[in-house]
Parts: C-alpha cells; sequence; structure tokens
C-alpha cells in the first residue's frame, strides 16, 4: 500500500483528495501547511507527496527547496491554481515531478499520481545502475549525485533529470520538444523551448571547463542538444 502525503489547507479540497485516494487503496496522511508537512515527511516517509503551492505559513516552492535541499528524492505532485507558466516552470525548478492545474478532474490526477509512482518504482528497481562517465565528469544516477575530477556538482533536480536524458541518448540527438515531454512533462506547445537552452546553458556552466566552447553538451543547430563522450 503506497502512502501518499497530501499538503494542502483548503479543508474541503484536502477531504475530498484524501477520500478518492483512500478509495483507491492508498494511505493518505494530511498536513495543513508547509512547516508541519516538511516534519511529516521525516514521520511519515511517503511514497509521493501531493502539494498545493498557495499555503498559510511558507509555500509550496519553499517546502520543495527544503525537502530536495535535505536529499529527500520522493516524488512531489504539486496543485496550482495560478495560469502563469512561469510559476509552473518554477515549481519544477524547485523540485517539483509533476502538476494539475485547478481545478483538476480526480481521474487525471489519479493518473498521474499512479505514473509517478511507476516511475519511482522503475527507479529503485534500477537503483544499482552503473555510474555514467565522460570527460572528467561521474554521474551516479542511483545517488542523483555528479563530479567533475572529484569535485562534488551540486544540480537542481531538472538539471539533473536533463543531464540523464542526454546520457540515455548514448551520443543521439534530443530535440527540445522530446526534452520538454521527459524532463518537464510538458507536450511541444506548453513551455517555450528557452526552458531547455537556459538549462543546458546552466549544465554547460557547471559542467564544461570552457562554457563558450562546450566539448560535451553540443547544440544540434535548429534541432536540439546532444552528449559527446
Amino acid at each position: 500500500m503506497s502512502r501518499i502525503l497530501v499538503i494542502e489547507d483548503n479543508e474541503d479540497l484536502a477531504f475530498g483528495l484524501r477520500t478518492a485516494l483512500e478509495f483507491e487503496g492508498y494511505q493518505v496522511n494530511l498536513a495543513v501547511d508547509g512547516e508541519t508537512g516538511c516534519a511529516r515527511v521525516t514521520s511519515v516517509r511517503p511514497d509521493l507527496i501531493v502539494l498545493d503551492l498557495m499555503l498559510p505559513d511558507i509555500d509550496g516552492y519553499t517546502v520543495l527547496r527544503r525537502l530536495r535541499g535535505a536529499g529527500e528524492h520522493v516524488p512531489v505532485l504539486i496543485l496550482t491554481a495560478r495560469g502563469q507558466e512561469a510559476d509552473v516552470v518554477l515549481g519544477f525548478d524547485c523540485g517539483a515531478d509533476d502538476y494539475v492545474s485547478k481545478p483538476f478532474s480526480t481521474a487525471e490526477l489519479l493518473a498521474r499520481i499512479r505514473a509517478l509512482l511507476r516511475r519511482a518504482a522503475v527507479g529503485a528497481a534500477t537503483g544499482a545502475a552503473v555510474r555514467e562517465r565522460f570527460g572528467a565528469i561521474e554521474v551516479d544516477p542511483a545517488a542523483r549525485t555528479v563530479h567533475r575530477a572529484g569535485r562534488n556538482i551540486e544540480l537542481t533536480p531538472k538539471e539533473f533529470d536533463l543531464l540523464l536524458a542526454l546520457l540515455q541518448r548514448r551520443g543521439a540527438t534530443a530535440t527540445r520538444a522530446e526534452l520538454l515531454g521527459e524532463v518537464w512533462r510538458y507536450d511541444n506547445t506548453a513551455v517555450p523551448t528557452r526552458t531547455v537552452d537556459i538549462h543546458v546553458a546552466e549544465l554547460r556552466r557547471k559542467l564544461e571547463a570552457d562554457p563558450a566552447n562546450p566539448q560535451h553538451i553540443l547544440t544540434v543547430r535548429k534541432v536540439g542538444y546532444r552528449l559527446s563522450r
């Protein structure tokens, strides 16, 4: 039975989420604010978190930053009533794995939860994956760590996911649309491709010896990017 922590201050919505999730067979814990939610992560050890971005004390972005900063890799599905693209992108950059906009259908929410739990299960099953190397860079997919010449390099969750997406192609080109779908879970019309470009620029800044003349994270003009070892 998967454990789900719902961090939501709207009492009616929280009750509805709990009812729907328990009907599906999940074990559900509730938290009405961000501070309580952060504490519950330690005590409950959830398999997935449903997190509202607008909370009465600390907001969902702060909760995400705290969790990822503490090394918590639990999947997080954010709930947002905001329509601004930048808010959703910021949620991803803080460490969210997926999102649902309010109002949402219960069927869509449950489908996204199932997908995130499946991805987490696959990741756990392949936790012994071999480390990847290119140039002076060593990537440990299981520990989600990156080292350059033995020195730890801090990547955001999305930067790490983007790096893995490029590594897994073994030198093949990834289009911007493919990367948006795999890393940000968007279709190719939902977010400007500049989102990918900005994250690639950050990866180069952190990983390349000369970011202005990259040797590994290469641009394929008018198509996308590929990783050369």
